[in-house]
C-alpha cells in the first residue's frame, strides 16, 4: 500500500507566558500563608498530583521552600485517587517520575493509600480523606486548572477535583465516579469537596494555568473561601488558551505517545473528540474516523487507561501495558471501555495498512491524516499532502518543509515523531 506523503507544520497559538515561575510561586504561596494565617511550627500537607504539568517539580519545590522559610513544617502527599496502581509505593513512584522526591523537595513525602471516611453527602456518597492530610494542621493543594476529559461544567479539573477525588485515594475516587454516573461530575465534585473542607483544613490551592505550548501562563493562590468562584473564572480563562488539532474532520489521527503524564485518560478527549464516558454526551467536533496510537510513556508505569479510545495500536504498546495498573484505573473511573485493547500488529506499517483499509471509499493519497507527538504536544504536527491547500494563507499554520514519504526503519516501524519531523523540515 502507498501511504500519503506528509508535511511538517507549525501551529501558532496565542500564548501568554509567565516569565519567572519560581518567583510567582513564592509570591503566591506567601500570599496564601498570610491570608490563611499559617503559623510557624504548623504541619502543612501539600497535595501533589500525577499529571504532566510543566515545571511541576519546581512549582512544588518553591511551595515547600516558602513554607519552610516561614517556619512551617511541610510534607508532600500524593493526591491522585487510584493512580499508581492504587498502592502507596506506586503513588510514591509516580511522584518520583515527576521529579518529586524527598531529596529534590527538601521535605518528607508521606504516601498512604488507605484513607479515612469522614462523612456522607446528602446523596449518600461516602467521603474519604488521605490520613496524613487529615492529621495535618493545614492543607495546600497544587494543581493545574483545565478542561476535564469526561464532562463539561463550570467546575472541571483543578483544585476542587483534587480536593474531592484526589484526596480520597482509590475508595474516594471510586465513590465519586459512581455518584457522577447518577448525579453528574460537577455536582459530585462540589458536594464532596464541600464535605472534605468541613473536616480538613484546606487553606489554599496553588492554581496553575498553561498555554497551548505547555508553558506556565499563570500562577495564583486561591484561598478556600474563594475557591469555587476563582476556579470558575480561571477555567474560562484557560479555555481560551488551549491547543487543538489543525483540522476538525480527519480520516486518520496518528498519535505517537499516550500516557498518564499526558492526560488522565492517556489521550486528551478534548483533542481527539472522543469522550466514551457513560452518561456524558459525545463531542460533535473534532470528528476523527480512525485513531492509531503507537506507544505508552515510561512515566505511565504501565497504566494504559485510554487505550480504548484508539481503533488501532501496536504490539509494543500492548506489551508495555500492565493489566492491573490499567484496569484498576478504568474500574475506579467507571470507564472499563477505556481499557479495551484495540486491533494491533507487530509493525507500524501493518497497523497503518489496516487503518487505511477501514476509512471507507478514500484512497490513502486523498486521506485527511494528521500525526502528532501526543495530545499534549500540538505546536508541531504532520499533515497529509491532500490537506496542503487548506494550510495556504492561514497565519496560524506555517509549513516547515515539503511533502515527504513516511520514514520506516528496516523492521517496518515508523521513525519517532521527533526524528520524522526533523527529517521533513527545510
Amino acid at each position: 500500500m502507498n501511504f500519503p506523503k506528509m508535511i511538517p507544520v507549525r501551529q501558532v497559538f496565542d500564548a501568554p507566558v509567565l516569565d519567572d515561575v519560581p518567583a510567582a510561586v513564592r509570591a503566591e504561596t506567601q500570599k496564601g500563608i498570610e491570608l490563611t494565617g499559617i503559623e510557624p511550627g504548623a504541619s502543612v500537607a501539600i497535595g501533589a498530583g500525577s499529571r504532566g504539568i510543566n515545571a511541576y517539580d519546581s512549582i512544588c519545590r518553591e511551595t515547600v521552600a516558602t513554607l519552610l522559610a516561614h517556619g512551617a513544617e511541610p510534607f508532600i502527599f500524593p493526591a491522585m485517587g487510584s493512580h499508581g496502581g492504587a498502592t502507596s509505593e506506586g503513588q510514591r513512584a509516580v511522584l518520583a517520575h515527576l521529579g518529586i522526591t524527598e531529596k529534590t523537595m527538601g521535605c518528607p513525602i508521606q504516601s498512604e493509600i488507605e484513607p479515612t471516611q469522614v462523612d456522607m453527602t446528602s446523596d449518600g456518597v461516602p467521603v474519604f480523606i488521605d490520613r496524613n492530610a487529615l492529621a495535618a494542621d493545614h492543607v495546600v493543594l497544587v494543581n493545574r486548572i483545565k478542561t476535564h476529559t469526561d464532562f463539561r461544567g463550570v467546575i472541571e479539573s483543578g483544585i476542587l477535583k483534587m480536593g474531592s477525588i484526589g484526596l480520597g485515594k482509590r475508595l474516594g475516587a471510586s465513590a465519586c465516579h459512581k455518584s457522577a454516573l447518577h448525579h453528574g461530575f460537577e455536582h459530585t465534585i462540589q458536594t464532596v469537596a464541600a464535605a472534605v473542607r468541613r473536616h480538613c483544613r484546606i487553606d489554599f490551592g496553588i492554581a496553575i494555568l498553561e498555554n497551548a505550548y505547555e508553558q506556565t501562563a499563570h500562577i495564583e493562590a486561591i484561598v478556600s473561601d474563594n475557591l469555587e468562584e476563582r476556579e470558575r473564572a480561571l477555567l474560562e480563562k484557560v479555555k481560551g488558551l488551549q491547543a487543538k488539532l489543525p483540522f476538525e474532520e480527519l480520516d486518520l489521527l496518528i498519535i505517537d505517545n499516550m500516557g498518564k503524564n499526558i492526560s488522565g485518560t492517556g489521550m486528551d478527549s478534548n483533542i481527539i473528540g472522543r469522550r466514551m464516558h457513560t452518561g456524558e454526551p459525545e463531542f460533535t467536533t473534532p470528528s476523527v474516523t480512525r485513531i492509531m496510537v503507537c506507544n505508552l510513556t515510561e512515566a505511565s508505569e504501565g497504566n494504559a487507561v485510554g487505550i480504548g479510545f484508539a481503533d488501532f495500536t501496536t504490539k509494543r504498546l500492548v506489551d508495555r501495558l500492565i493489566p492491573e495498573a490499567t484496569w484498576v484505573n478504568c474500574i475506579t473511573g467507571l470507564g472499563p471501555q477505556k481499557g479495551r485493547i484495540p486491533v494491533h500488529f507487530d509493525t507500524d506499517e501493518r497497523v497503518l495498512e489496516a487503518a487505511f483499509d477501514t476509512i471507507g471509499m478514500i484512497e490513502p493519497d486523498d486521506a485527511r491524516v494528521v500525526r502528532i507527538n501526543s495530545t499534549l504536544n500540538l505546536d508541531e504536527v504532520l499533515i497529509s499532502e491532500s490537506m496542503q491547500a487548506a494550510v495556504d494563507g492561514q497565519e496560524n499554520l506555517v509549513p516547515l518543509g515539503e511533502p515527504f514519504e513516511i520514514p520506516f526503519d528496516d523492521s517496518g516501524q515508523m521513525l519517532s515523531f521527533e526524528e520524522t519531523i526533523k527529517a521533513g523540515k527545510h
